[in-house]
């Protein structure tokens, strides 16, 4: 009992104190542990030669055809030798019980500025393909807003930012992809070469293949982004102004970068950016460096100040939300955006997301899974008004992000997603208007105290997903059985791919790689028996 009590008053302390927790041991070591991460890989690519890209490839293959020699009733699962620790998803897949392959290919391999493509490893992230790139002018067409994430992995999973009302998702802009099969075979899929494995690759995470290298599109830049602040009052209003932006009419013009954050049901800042030189009427405004107010927090000021014109640089820009991992920071430190926190400490964040899951327990998995929602989620535009409701019921949880995204139509069975329905195709086109909504943090009712069933909420958001005609991030935990996964992605395409080209019995199913290891339903029992 004596234990179990000060166990108690343990959680209790740590749960109160937090930030101070955070502060003194979490930022320091994952400061060190991040340097330790970066001296490795450095090294790493020091040793690694791009032009022996296809030395390293066949290493890779030579690991499959040892797998292949093993008795197949003793073969177990391929997968990565990545630790789970090193992704960016929530989920910690159970790696130990599969055959393990390194693919450790680090380099950016080729830019041709004649086709605006650009040829990388898998492994390449976006904080360094973004230092590559724009010093020369470019950008990928979609650059996601952590610089910790892997070009090959948002291949292989999806990615949306806020140029994606003009492009779509992550995988519109991947001209092909270069993949190691069960067999140790290598094969090229592109949209007119083994264009079945081409379609399917996206939202596949790591069930197909291993991937070695992919081309992507680019985009001619600007060394800043001029970037407007529009404070907006009232539901209805903000969200009739985040279509009509976006191009969900299909005849008003199109900013480069557009996105909205809402702070509460009827208020909201919606930002809008283009591509710019330098202009010395305007002022430059420097997000990242760590004495400035967090992006997020500095977005809320204007709906007291009104609107505002300035200029961004352009990394900075696309990587604005990085310091705070937009704001779920705040529930490790609240008092993180203090000034005076910021100019003594904030260069040591943000915390790095793989030393917070290389200390996560299984108990802090637990604990965390319960009492905070990290979700992004994909839903028609048109629905707007209803995704805030549906959040606000459910979760209570703000700010909210809201990222607009071409979903286009590319017939049935032409990979997971599924087509959207003909009523939200943009007059005209052959593409919806959908968006992300992003719900990161704590929800309201567990900071007050409320009784709250994670489970039954995430169920409900995931239903309301499925009836309007959306999708889940699958970075994400899903709280879906089988068949309701495969009622929101369409798997027939998959399926055959698989057994075409020998993912069947050797690569873990889609299903099975992305749901959580926690069992979702025995955890949302518990919550009504409370």
């Amino acid at each position: 009992m004596a234990g179990g009590h000060f166990k108690a008053r343990l959680i209790e302390f740590l749960e109160t104190h937090r930030g101070l927790v955070v502060l003194f041991f979490c930022l320091p070591a994952s400061y060190i542990f991040n340097f330790i991460l970066t001296f490795r890989k450095t090294l790493h690519r020091f040793f690694s030669n791009p032009k022996n890209h296809d030395s390293r490839v066949r290493t890779i293959q030579k690991q499959i055809q040892q797998w292949n020699k093993i008795p197949k009733d003793e073969r177990k699962l391929l997968c990565t030798a990545r630790p789970n620790w090193l992704s960016l998803s929530t989920t910690f897949y159970r790696k130990d019980l599969c055959h393990k392959i390194n693919v450790d290919l680090f380099n950016i391999l080729e830019l041709d500025q004649h086709n605006l493509t650009v040829r990388v490893e898998p492994m390449v992230t976006v904080g360094e393909i973004t230092k590559y790139l724009i010093p020369r002018g470019y950008t990928l067409a979609v650059t996601l807003e952590i610089a910790d994430a892997t070009l090959g992995g948002l291949a292989l999973g999806t990615g949306m930012t806020t140029h994606s009302h003009k492009v779509g998702l992550y995988h519109e802009t991947i001209i092909s992809y270069e993949v190691v099969l069960h067999d140790g075979s290598l094969v090229r899929a592109t949209r007119n070469e083994n264009t079945d494995l081409y379609k399917t690759l996206p939202w596949s995470h790591g069930s197909l293949g291993f991937l070695v290298a992919l081309t992507l599109k680019l985009v001619k830049v600007k060394p800043f982004i001029k970037m407007n602040y529009i404070p907006i009052q009232g539901k209805k209003n903000y969200c009739d102004m985040i279509r009509l932006l976006s191009g969900d009419s299909g005849n008003y013009p199109t900013e480069d970068y557009v996105e909205a954050t809402i702070f509460s049901p009827e208020k909201a800042v919606i930002m809008t950016g283009s591509y710019s030189d330098y202009d010395p009427n305007l002022p430059i405004n420097h997000v990242t460096r760590w004495y400035k107010p967090w992006f997020y927090k500095y977005t809320e000021s204007f709906l007291k100040k009104g609107k505002h014109t300035e200029l961004i640089p352009l990394r900075e820009y696309l990587l604005r939300h990085n310091r705070a991992i937009f704001w779920v920071v705040e529930s490790m430190i609240p008092f993180g955006n203090n000034p005076i926190f910021r100019l003594f400490f904030g260069w040591l964040l943000p915390p790095k997301p793989a030393f917070l899951k290389f200390t996560t327990t299984p108990g802090v998995r637990a604990y965390t899974f319960t009492r905070q929602v990290f979700q992004d989620i994909v839903l028609p535009i048109r629905k707007l008004e209803d995704q805030i409701d549906k959040s606000d019921e459910l979760f209570d949880a703000y700010p909210l992000l809201v990222y607009p995204c071409r979903i286009y139509d590319r017939g049935p069975a032409s990979g997971q997603l599924k087509a959207p329905r003909k009523d939200y195709i943009v007059e005209g086109t052959d593409y919806a208007m959908y968006n992300d909504l992003g719900i990161y943090g704590v929800p309201g009712y567990v900071k007050r105290k409320e009784k709250y069933n994670p489970v039954y909420a995430m169920r409900e958001m995931e239903k309301f997903t499925r009836d309007i005609g959306g999708f889940s991030f699958l970075y994400a935990d899903i709280f879906m059985t089988r068949e309701e996964f495969e009622e929101m992605f369409d798997l027939t395409l998959y399926e055959k791919v698989r057994v075409k080209y020998g993912a069947e019995g050797s690569f873990p199913h889609l299903y099975d790689k992305v749901k959580p290891e926690i069992d979702v339903f025995e955890v949302g029992q518990r919550f009504e028996i409370k």
